[in-house]
């Protein structure tokens, strides 16, 4: 079966990364999966609104640590880059419904869609700084635009969980929803967009709510993209990575 589902349905395009077993952790040729689903429900005029979710019980864990250590990112052709700029600038609303743990670009993407909900049982984090690496995505733009600064700060430089209210708080979320009932409200949110409301209006409001900061936004993914290439090639990066794979704590100190 494969890692990424996609289904329409009334006006609807869901895409599920659908590897559990791993948590949802996202390869490269997901991210390729991925972008081609994007592209698809982009030019198909029965498709209105874009449904993102996990199967399991996780969202996703984020980059698959083998995966992305032994095929990083190498420019703008990368699956990973295709994707958070086609988050970035894709026309068409985009939900998503958090249905459980979201780690690294499983909450750095949430900043680039139009609305999220997320299950109270999930936790989120974005752990960049703890791997010796930056964050990514635009998130050090974006963030502190919806969190505010300090709070930016704190959630990016110590990288630990939080939960869905606190996604809510900083803006990440529209709000939080019982597990059990989550895809079916996200769902049904969806529907009413798809259905009972116009396109043409939906994708006029996204673009004059974005259009602003487009382009200090795409400024920013490429100047983290930089900075987080860089940092992949760091000693750091390397006992992190190391500490990952052997379930132990990093060691950073030895590099002060």
């Amino acid at each position: 079966m494969s890692d990424i589902l996609v289904s329409t349905k009334n006006g609807i395009c869901t895409i599920t990364f659908n590897r559990p077993e791993r948590k949802n952790a996202l390869t490269v040729q997901m991210y390729a999966d991925v972008v081609h689903a994007m592209h698809a429900a982009d030019v198909d005029p029965a498709v209105h609104v874009v449904l993102f979710t996990g199967a399991g019980d996780s969202f996703t864990s984020g980059n698959d640590i083998a995966d992305f250590v032994n095929t990083p990112p190498t420019g703008e052709d990368s699956p990973v880059f295709q994707f958070i700029m086609l988050l970035a600038s894709y026309e068409k609303p985009i939900v998503v419904a958090v249905n459980g743990n979201a780690i690294g670009i499983g909450v750095t993407m949430l900043m680039h869609v139009d609305i999220v909900y997320v299950a109270d049982t999930a936790k989120l984090k974005m752990p960049f700084v703890t791997l010796g690496l930056c964050p990514e995505a635009g998130s050090s733009f974006l963030l502190p635009r919806m969190a505010g600064h300090a709070k930016a700060s704190e959630l990016l430089l110590f990288g630990e969980p939080f939960d869905g209210a606190t996604a809510v708080d900083v803006g990440l979320a529209s709000r939080v929803v019982p597990h059990a009932e989550l895809l079916a409200f996200a769902t049904e949110r969806c529907r009413i967009l798809a259905q009972e409301r116009p396109l043409a209006s939906l994708k006029s409001t996204k673009k004059l709510l974005k259009e602003r900061l487009a382009d200090e936004l795409k400024a920013a993914i490429y100047a983290e993209a930089l900075a987080f290439t860089a940092h992949l090639g760091s000693d750091e990066a390397r006992e992190a990575f190391s500490a990952f794979f052997e379930k132990r704590k990093p060691n950073f100190a030895q590099f002060s």
